[in-house]
């Protein structure tokens, strides 16, 4: 069994869900996850801010522009008036739901309900386009297995079970159509797996189901060694370790969410990134495989805070570090680098919403400094301390550019180098040429 997730731009309109459905008719047995239609999350996102803010005329006028949207795109994709007709009474069912908010208490609960519908819709859509093209394939609610615990993580068990059960009642099916992001949570009320959540979905389930491989299928080639947007003639990464595929997704790589690939990596599940614009390309094979003392990738993750914390009493006094992480835990604040001396620490954060909070509470224990819109340089590769030679190139890339902070060590995967943002293009493309061309 495989399993082949599409996000939104691959079922973004008709043509694409046509390309899609010709993809996955190669008479193999699949689960096919699907994400809302493109741009349709976002719209749900701002209806239902609307009925938060008590302006139910302006959430129905966003609900009626969508719904427009999606009646064009039936028009486009079904060639029988049946199967258009059948999908026009789903469509306006869904819409009707969506309506059916102005008339009650909004709260968070029907904020997930709302978000919900954009997953609902283009996979009883495409479901119906399958049907019209006489595929063998079925519609399996993931609202009937997906869920989560009491602590928001996956139930892999209920997860397995009840998958399990609802494929066995359909077993001779060659195609399951399926919803990602979208799940039930402890209680029995809607919920999701949060933004990016239909890769965790397809992770979830190729683990439920031992699959042979999970693949996900986006607009781009795979991972690429570099920012194509900034570095000119990136190549994809052939392939990748899971725990290299981590750090890139967490640093700034946007093809893959960081959390979506745990399932994966511990069932021992290769995942395939492929290209739905070019199903021909190799894309990349992520693994519990990598290549020795090969550097593969480069990604920057933007917006990034540096926080100096100087002090004397530092020195050989136990119970420093703890007090200052209990700061950032009790704001909660993450903190993505850190460096050590005798007599100070230096971290980076990439959410400053509790910045102010933070530094007022860590002036108690010594002299802070504030550095703001930094940039971490992230490079990714089999990089144990053994190998010699890799720290030396990746630091004479960058021998011309101001240095703020480096970490290494934390993992034999990643160096990590802080820099200013405005020297950000000029740090990617300078590792580009030393360690790929």
């Amino acid at each position: 069994m495989q399993i082949l997730k599409f996000g939104g731009t691959s079922v973004g309109s008709a043509t694409r869900m046509k390309d899609v459905a010709k993809l996955i008719s190669d008479g193999k047995q699949k689960i096919v996850v699907l994400s809302a239609m493109s741009g349709t999350t976002n719209n749900l996102v701002e209806i239902a801010d609307y009925f938060y803010k008590g302006n139910t005329s302006g959430a129905l006028e966003k609900i009626n522009l969508l719904e427009h949207k999606y009646n064009e795109v039936i028009q486009e994709l079904y060639s029988t008036p049946e199967k258009a007709s059948e999908a026009e009474r789903i469509i306006l069912s869904h819409f009707d739901f969506l309506r059916s908010f102005s008339k009650s208490v909004f709260t968070l609960f029907e904020e997930k309900a709302i978000l919900a519908q954009g997953e609902l819709l283009s996979t009883a859509m495409f479901q119906l386009y399958l049907e019209e093209a006489g595929k063998n394939s079925i519609l399996i609610p993931a609202l009937e297995y997906m869920r989560i615990d009491k602590n928001a993580e996956p139930d892999a068990a209920y997860i397995a079970e009840n998958l399990k059960k609802i494929l066995s009642e359909n077993p001779d099916k060659e195609i399951y159509i399926t919803q990602g992001y979208i799940c039930r949570n402890f209680y029995g009320e809607i919920d999701n797996l949060q933004r990016g959540g239909s890769d965790y979905s397809a992770s979830l389930i190729g683990a439920a189901v031992k699959a042979e491989e999970i693949q996900i299928w986006t607009d781009i080639d795979g991972m690429h060694n570099n920012d194509p947007r900034i570095v000119q003639g990136t190549k994809p990464v052939p392939y990748l370790h899971f725990e290299e595929a981590a750090e890139l997704a967490y640093f700034g790589a946007k093809i893959l969410h960081p959390t979506c690939i745990l399932p994966a990596k511990l069932n021992n599940i290769p995942v395939r990134l492929l290209n739905t614009m070019d199903p021909e390309a190799p894309g990349t094979l992520i693994s519990n495989k990598s290549r020795k003392g090969v550097i593969e990738a480069v990604a920057a993750k933007d917006g990034i805070t540096a926080i100096k914390i100087k002090s004397g009493r530092m020195l050989l006094a136990h119970g420093f570090l703890r007090k200052v992480f209990e700061i950032f835990e009790s704001n909660q604040t993450s903190i993505d680098m850190i460096t050590t001396s005798e007599v100070g620490v230096s971290v980076s954060i990439d959410n400053s919403k509790r910045l102010e909070e933070i530094v007022n509470d860590l002036k108690k224990f010594g002299t802070v400094t504030v550095d703001k819109d930094m940039v971490i340089i992230c490079v990714v590769g089999d990089l144990p301390y053994e190998t010699v030679g890799f720290q030396a190139k990746v630091v004479d890339a960058l021998k011309d550019i101001p240095i703020r902070m480096i970490s290494y060590g934390g993992s034999n995967y990643n160096i990590s180098i802080l820099v200013k943002s405005e020297d950000k293009n000029r740090a990617l493309n300078q590792l580009s040429e030393a360690l790929f061309n």
